[in-house]
């Protein structure tokens, strides 16, 4: 038995397909999802999603939202989701050294809500490169 799972944005669908296992990151940890799973909704931080299709196991890099899971259908309502296959690395890899390093700046200042704003550059570049296959 399998798992129906739609990955949507504002814009698009970027997943709906069957798949044998889920890992969401959801705000308070990684949560695996298997058939059968009890009905469920929680938020959804920034991070990377795995889904398992087959024998391989896919990433999509998710921008925060929610997920709902019900007899083994799971909706995943995303502010924005990019499929790892479809990242460039390297373009990746800049990305994220480029805002951990206004990470790193911002930190040690007084500005709050520059902060706050480097912190989801951070979280989102990170995901990115996560999910393109890079080593975070």
């Amino acid at each position: 038995m399998t798992l129906t799972l739609r990955v949507i944005t504002p814009d698009k669908t970027v997943w709906d397909d069957s798949v044998e296992e889920i890992v969401l990151p959801s705000t308070t940890g990684q949560l695996g999802i298997l058939t059968g799973h009890a009905p469920l909704l929680t938020a959804l931080d920034t991070g990377v999603m795995r889904v398992r299709p087959g024998k391989d196991w896919q990433a999509i890099a998710l921008m925060g939202g929610f997920a709902e899971v019900e007899d083994n259908e799971v909706k995943v309502l995303v502010n924005g989701a990019e499929a790892g296959e479809s990242i460039d690395k390297e373009a990746a890899r800049t990305e994220f050294e480029s805002a951990q390093k206004h990470l790193d700046q911002v930190s040690t200042g007084d500005n709050r809500q520059e902060l706050i704003q480097a912190t989801q550059d951070f979280k989102r570049a990170r995901a990115r490169f996560q999910a393109a296959g890079g080593m975070v």
